[in-house]
């Protein structure tokens, strides 16, 4: 059974940095997407960044040159970097997997799997 297990969330000043963590439990990387999406209650999920199983990252424009995937695939474990934050970072950031294409996060939506989410709080 595939289980998706978000950590690493917190509360940071704009301008720090938070790192996140998914450990994919029951996962095989093999032809996969994964990624983070970001949600509040008040707004529509967007895809963040997502990363195949090549190891070639896609990021949505509002977080590209700040955030940053990676994956230890040893570990089993997806990562975000995510550095000079700002209060508009503020949401639930929730770890994704699939087998879709293209690995974007425009087509985040077609995930498979999803975990729980870790909130991020930024402050101004």
């Amino acid at each position: 059974q595939v289980q998706l297990v978000e950590s690493g969330g917190g509360s940071v000043q704009a301008g720090g940095s938070l790192r996140l963590s998914c450990a994919l439990n029951g996962f095989t990387w093999r032809n996969y997407c994964m990624g983070w999406v970001r949600q509040a209650p008040t707004k529509k999920r967007e895809g963040v960044a997502f990363i195949d199983e090549k190891g070639t990252a896609e990021y949505a424009d509002s977080v590209k040159g700040r955030f940053t995937i990676s994956k230890d695939n040893a570990k089993n474990i997806l990562y975000l970097q995510m550095d000079t934050l700002k209060p508009e970072d503020t949401d639930m950031y929730v770890c994704a997997a699939g087998s879709f294409w293209p690995c974007t996060p425009h087509f985040a939506q077609n995930s498979n799997y999803w975990g729980q989410g870790t909130q991020v709080t930024v402050s101004s």
